[in-house]
C-alpha cells in the first residue's frame, strides 16, 4: 500500500513568502517560481526584457521569521506568458552569483520542495 503524501507548502503560498522587488527602487517587480545556484525563474504580471540586466532584491523568510534580503543582478535569458492569462515566466541567469546565493537556493529548493514528505494515514 502507497504511503499518502503532501507537500511541504502549498503552490499558491510561494507568492505571498517569496518576492522579487527592483533593488534601487524597492518596487515589487513579481515573485520568485524557482531558484538552481546560478539562475531564477520569476513570475509576474507584465511580461520582462529579454536581454537586459536587473538588479533584484530577494526577500526570504529567515529562520528566525524575520526576512532576509539578498541582492544580485541577473540578465533575463527568456519571457512567455504563463498558462494562467495575465502571468508571466521569465528566466534569469545570475551575473556574479553573490556569497551565500548556492546555500539560499539550496535551502529554498529544499524548503520549498514539491517532493513528497511521507505522512501518517
Amino acid at each position: 500500500m502507497e504511503m499518502p503524501t503532501r507537500h511541504r507548502i502549498a503552490r499558491e503560498q510561494l507568492q505571498h513568502c517569496l518576492k522579487v522587488f527592483n533593488r534601487y527602487t524597492g518596487k515589487p517587480i513579481g515573485y520568485l517560481g524557482s531558484i538552481s545556484d546560478d539562475g531564477l525563474v520569476l513570475l509576474s504580471d507584465l511580461p520582462i526584457l529579454v536581454a537586459a540586466d536587473f538588479e533584484l532584491l530577494l526577500t526570504t523568510p529567515g529562520d528566525d521569521g524575520r526576512l532576509r534580503s539578498f541582492e544580485l543582478k541577473a540578465r533575463c535569458l527568456w519571457s512567455e506568458e504563463d498558462v494562467t492569462p495575465g502571468t508571466y515566466d521569465s528566466g534569469f541567469a545570475v551575473c556574479d552569483v553573490p556569497a551565500g546565493y548556492e546555500s539560499l537556493a539550496s535551502a529554498l529548493n529544499e524548503y520549498f520542495s514539491f517532493n513528497p514528505a511521507k505522512v501518517s494515514a
